[in-house]
């Protein structure tokens, strides 16, 4: 007669609940068949069959068997429903060749190229190009991504910054403040194809090609005090039409203000015909920007905002409707001003800080009253 008797060393004994719970999972039809088999050697060994009878019920071998009557014995139920960890049959790239990529990325690429590609290092290195992927992500290096930057060179740049900042942050009482620049060469364009509506699923669709009808040049002068603007059209970019709108600042600005005009170092700017319009008028005193430094004119906001909101995405027939367009927005602009902040005062000081050009360098000074040190002629 042949005894069929467990293996030395496992007693299973069910408790109701994990009994209720096994025998559920065998008869859950949306299981795992590795779960339900687990379940079946549990439930076996706890009705005291031997592991040779449990084989042959459930078809595994004897190793099995045992390693999941320990599992249950040590783990319990919620053991049986997870499988451990294994090592991953690829090895793991070592710190050798993470120390190797990060090193060659910081170094030209052999080929004729101006930086390093994922595919190229993977062939360099014998890698995957994942995982060289993965270890530019971890020493945070992207070698596909360049910054610009412009340094000014200007030998007055210090003075120049303090002095139209310091007309942004304080600026002088009974005087108006103007940003003035020209946003030159903007082009009205006509699609080829009339664009469909933005509906749900589907962004507002516009032919890549287009029609050009010209050109305007649109003069802006900016009160960066209350946010109004005083914008005229024109044709072209010479210091005529630069005088004609200073004449047109002249009769909006109100009698017994001084203007201090903030703008950059275009040449119509400094025309000598510009300078003798300014020494005419004296109550103008020009603020130059810095060489290189557009970006402090106030007025470039206005620009950006008229670009992004109104110029990228319009369909203009003629160069008429393009300035129709423009002098509508600006009307909108005037009726409802953004005022960026309001202007400091003695009792509120604010201190300005101001770096060199040169790394490393820096200058505080302290919001006392700014000299008025523009240019008159």
């Amino acid at each position: 007669m042949r005894v069929w008797r467990m293996r030395n060393g496992i007693s299973i004994t069910l408790k109701p609940g994990d009994r209720r719970c096994l025998k559920a999972l065998t008869r859950d039809r949306n299981a795992p068949q590795k779960h339900v088999w687990r379940a079946e050697i549990v439930l076996l060994s706890a009705d005291g069959i031997g592991t040779n009878e449990i084989m042959r019920e459930t078809g595994k071998s004897k190793t099995c068997v045992w390693r999941w009557q320990e599992r249950f014995m040590q783990e319990g139920y919620d053991g049986l429903l997870r499988d451990k960890t294994r090592p991953s049959r690829i090895p793991p790239l070592g710190s050798q060749i993470a120390e190797r990529v990060v090193t060659l990325t910081q170094t030209d690429p052999p080929a004729e190229m101006t930086h390093w590609t994922a595919a190229l290092m993977a062939k360099v290195v014998g890698i995957s190009a994942s995982s060289v992927q993965r270890i530019w992500r971890a020493h945070g290096l992207q070698p596909h991504r360049v910054q610009q930057f412009k340094l000014s060179n200007d030998p007055k740049f210090i003075d120049k910054l303090r002095d139209v900042v310091g007309l942004y942050v304080d600026p002088p009482a009974h005087a108006i403040v103007l940003s003035v620049d020209e946003k030159s060469q903007i082009q009205a364009l006509d699609r080829t194809q009339p664009g469909l509506p933005m509906k749900k699923g589907r962004a507002r669709t516009m032919t890549h090609d287009y029609k050009r009808h010209g050109t305007t040049t649109l003069f802006v002068a900016l009160d960066v005090l209350e946010g109004k603007v005083i914008g005229r059209c024109m044709h072209r970019h010479r210091h005529q039409e630069f005088i004609r709108f200073l004449n047109a600042i002249e009769a909006q600005v109100p009698a017994g203000k001084i203007v201090h005009v903030i703008l950059d170092n275009y040449a119509a700017h400094k025309h000598p015909k510009v300078r003798l319009w300014l020494a005419r008028h004296s109550r103008f005193i020009f603020h130059f920007t810095p060489t290189s430094c557009s970006w402090l004119n106030a007025v470039e906001g206005f620009f950006a905002k008229l670009t992004k909101r109104r110029l990228k995405r319009g369909v203009f027939r003629s160069v008429v409707d393009l300035q129709a367009t423009i002098n509508r927005f600006v009307a909108e602009t005037n009726n409802d001003p953004s005022i960026s902040r309001q202007p400091l005062t003695a009792s509120s000081p604010r201190p300005i800080t101001i770096q060199n050009p040169s790394p490393g360098s820096q200058t505080q000074t302290k919001s006392s009253p700014r000299s008025d040190g523009g240019t008159k002629c």
